[in-house]
């Protein structure tokens, strides 16, 4: 960092610095076609809201990798993802927290709320911003842990959101135990919810044959273990997944075709011949 032995001219450069580089981040997101929010920091409500929130526990002062702090509660506007200022309205106290660091004044911890391996800032957004100007690489912080309905991994950009709320919706109408939830993914947000459609149609028809009710949990431990695991030995016996599908990209594909030229539920070896040769079979007159 630039040391003039001024610290008043020093975090003025250094504010300078932080806006300039903010405003080229900017020009480039909008050259290569992509929106205003590409460069904003995440909001920790839209975070949150799609992975499911289940609760929370202070977890006290830590020091804490700045480069791991991707979003604020409240200022998402006002600081980009590399948390450098978005206008010049804050300059004045960006400016005193600089001239601050630099003399070697204490600064006080930040208050984030901690996803993960993530950090979404409740305050202190000028001190992360001065902080990471500085190039500095740890900052303290008073942390609060939220856990979430899904695991919070692959969120670090606000596109990855959409298929985390999708797969929340699927797990909150089909509640599989933690453990076989990694096995049935699927690449496409809304396919989550074709999906979901999927399992509770199987289970009507279960129960309908069956004559008893399930409760959701029932439903989906049995649909995994009776239905799931065996048509994805079928598919993969008959060759039938793609290279670069996920096993629930595949299992929605073949049902899918199954129906489309069989025109009913079942599954056995020579029902899945017929999918693997797209040979449509004829319904009998009724």
């Amino acid at each position: 960092m630039a040391d003039s032995g001024s610290p008043r001219i020093d975090a003025e450069s250094d504010f300078m610095r932080a806006r300039r580089l903010q405003t080229l981040s900017a020009l480039a997101a909008r050259l290569r076609g992509e929106g205003g929010g590409s460069t904003q920091a995440l909001s920790f409500d839209e975070v949150v809201d799609a992975l499911g929130r289940r609760g929370e526990r202070r977890i006290g002062l830590h020091l804490i990798p700045l480069d791991a702090i991707i979003g604020s509660v409240d200022k998402v506007r006002d600081f980009d993802r590399r948390f450098r200022p978005t206008s010049d309205k804050s300059r004045a106290r960006w400016e005193r927290i600089a001239r601050a660091s630099r003399v070697g004044e204490e600064i006080p911890p930040i208050d984030v709320y901690k996803l993960g391996d993530y950090y979404f800032v409740r305050d202190g957004h000028h001190r992360v911003s001065v902080a990471r100007a500085l190039r500095l690489r740890l900052i303290e912080a008073e942390v609060t842990e939220v856990q979430t309905l899904l695991e919070p991994r692959d969120i670090g950009r606000r596109e990855d959101l959409e298929i985390k709320h999708w797969r929340k919706v699927f797990i909150q109408r089909v509640p599989l135990t933690p453990s076989v939830r990694e096995r049935v993914r699927v690449t496409r947000p809304h396919a989550y919810g074709m999906l979901a459609e999927m399992v509770e149609a199987w289970a009507a028809r279960t129960m309908q044959s069956e004559g008893e009710l399930m409760d959701k949990k029932t439903m989906a431990r049995r649909w995994y273990d009776e239905e799931f695991l065996p048509v994805l030995e079928l598919v993969n016996e008959a060759g039938l997944k793609g290279e670069d599908e996920t096993d629930g990209d595949a299992y929605m594909r073949v049902s899918g075709e199954r129906y489309r030229l069989i025109r009913e539920h079942a599954w056995n070896r020579e029902i899945m011949r017929d999918v693997a040769a797209g040979k449509r079979r004829r319904r009998k007159p009724r």
